[in-house]
């Protein structure tokens, strides 16, 4: 399968001959500029505007906005309930976590996850061999955090997202913070991650990706 980052908690899931997903789209307000991507599956895991910007994804699509277990296109897809904030929702409400199980290969989208999940919770997610988790706070998980909860799930891969990029008019952390909090100096940037079952590492790896923008940068 291919995955692609485009800045914030918006990636591309890919895989020939299944449903294509595109994860919380954002507005250009944000100082990110999202190409027209094409999708069959649109899921938005925290309801704001930063995170919903349909009318920026090429459909036909099924728009997913909160929790349930779903078939679509020959992806299996659960979302299960969290909070956006260490405080059970009372400073940014709900936030859903999903997960999309790809032939056997499958991806966890924490969105705007702000609490360390309890176990129960992992659980019912099952084996996530891709994490693509926050780590740039703002609300969300802080660097320690998300290091917390990348070794609650112990996957193959872990994608950092919604960290300070170039443009981006929010004010988060920075990816250095968290790659220290992991205890990596650097990480070589990846246009895109291009994975099979086959491919996964033994070991917890973190990759890297470039944000895509539509000047191609």
């Amino acid at each position: 399968m291919e995955i692609t980052w485009y800045g914030q908690t918006c990636f591309r899931l890919s895989e020939r001959g299944l449903a294509t997903v595109v994860t919380d789209p954002y507005p250009p307000d944000i100082g990110l500029i999202l190409p027209r991507i094409r999708a069959d599956v649109v899921s938005v895991s925290y309801d704001d505007p930063q995170c919903r910007y349909t009318s920026g994804v090429r459909g036909p699509f099924k728009l997913l906005g909160g929790p349930g277990e779903y078939e679509i296109g020959g992806v299996f897809i659960t979302g299960i309930a969290t909070f956006a904030d260490g405080k059970r929702g009372a400073l940014r409400g709900l936030n859903t976590v999903f997960t999309f199980d790809f032939s056997g290969l499958t991806v966890c989208h924490l969105g705007r996850l702000g609490h360390v999940p309890t176990q129960s919770q992992v659980e019912n997610l099952g084996t996530v061999n891709i994490l693509l988790v926050p780590v740039g706070g703002g609300g969300s998980l802080t660097p320690a955090r998300a290091s917390e909860v990348i070794s609650l799930f112990e996957p193959s891969i872990v994608i950092p997202m919604h960290y300070k990029v170039r443009g981006l008019k929010a004010g988060l952390g920075t990816l250095g913070r968290f790659l220290k909090e992991m205890g990596l100096e650097k990480v070589d940037r990846q246009d895109t991650l291009k994975i099979s079952r086959t491919s996964l590492p033994e070991e917890t790896q973190v990759v890297v990706l470039k944000p895509r923008q539509r000047n191609g940068g």
